[in-house]
């Protein structure tokens, strides 16, 4: 791509190339050593560099790692989102980790759990859909995702202990629910060594989506399918947002023209700059231009990860 100057994103060949262009354009440095890693051959070591830049002494991370909230202080949502982009990169171990289990320690509420935000945020700007309170509830979105994920790296902490005892107590009784609670019920599955119970439980909140109508099964006919209660109007998730990869549980929910349909519309969501939108609830004008690399950088990920071409 280098040298292509004011080339317009629409008039490259690839989706890929386009959203290579779009990257370079607009994306954080994160974003763009993200980018290099997983597409165009670049070492770990430079996207743990940029990372870096968000850690604090408390071995938990902020500086508006998660663009929804503002402000240098740690949050858990900062923190897992850091744990996830070691994971891609092969590097969730080590002391780092360790430290990070210990600052995830420090925020977790009575039962051991991780709250959705921690009351340090407050006098930062923020997500209005995210709450700040004195005495944070245990939340399933926050916690699911981090345990499934340190357990999947075989990373052994006291604090894991707690939190897993959470994580099965939440899923197990999970019966009304929304799709980013599913998904973060589905990481922590995906990740938990007792595999027999997450299948049982997997296919429990499979029937579940199904029957709640929490995935969108054709994008046709997208009217037809309920967003939930305080989701932004287009606020819609499909099957590609639960089955990320063909390893997932959640791939068992949807069957092969289910999860074509899904990845074609997915694919399709590619804007004429070269990058993929959001569709949650806007706030603030930089979110969104934080947010759509990061976007972009997950959907070609999963196009990929279900063999479908980008370039």
């Amino acid at each position: 791509m280098a040298g292509t100057g004011a080339t317009p994103a629409s008039s490259l060949a690839s989706p890929l190339a386009r959203a290579e262009h779009f990257i370079w354009l607009t994306a954080r440095v994160l974003e763009q050593r993200r980018f290099a890693y997983h597409f165009l051959g670049g070492g770990s070591d430079t996207v743990e560099t940029a990372l870096a830049a968000y850690l604090n002494e408390d071995g938990g991370y902020g500086h508006a790692l998660e663009p929804d909230l503002r402000g240098p202080v740690s949050q858990p949502l900062h923190t897992a989102h850091a744990l996830r982009i070691l994971d891609s990169i092969g590097r969730c171990g080590g002391l780092r980790v360790e430290r990070m289990c210990r600052y995830l320690t420090e925020v977790s509420t009575h039962d051991g759990a991780l709250p959705a935000i921690h009351p340090s945020q407050r006098g930062y700007p923020s997500a209005p859909f995210i709450p700040i309170v004195d005495d944070p509830p245990s939340e399933l979105l926050a916690t699911g995702p981090v345990v499934g994920l340190l357990h999947r790296n075989q990373v052994w902490h006291a604090w894991l202990f707690r939190a897993t005892d959470f994580c099965w107590a939440a899923v197990d009784t999970l019966e009304k629910s929304h799709p980013y609670e599913i998904e973060a019920a589905l990481a922590f599955l995906d990740g938990t060594p007792d595999r027999s119970r997450a299948e049982a439980a997997a296919g429990r909140l499979g029937r579940l989506v199904r029957e709640q109508r929490l995935a969108v099964l054709d994008p046709e006919r997208l009217d037809e399918y309920p967003v939930a209660p305080g989701y932004a109007p287009q606020e819609h998730h499909f099957p590609h947002d639960y089955a990320r990869t063909p390893q997932s549980l959640a791939r068992r929910w949807f069957t092969d023209e289910e999860m074509a349909r899904s990845l074609e519309h997915l694919a399709e969501e590619q804007r004429e700059d070269g990058g993929w939108p959001v569709n949650w609830r806007q706030w603030a004008p930089g979110t969104a231009l934080e947010s759509r690399p990061i976007m972009t950088i997950e959907a070609l990920r999963t196009l990929r990860a279900h063999s479908r071409a980008i370039g």
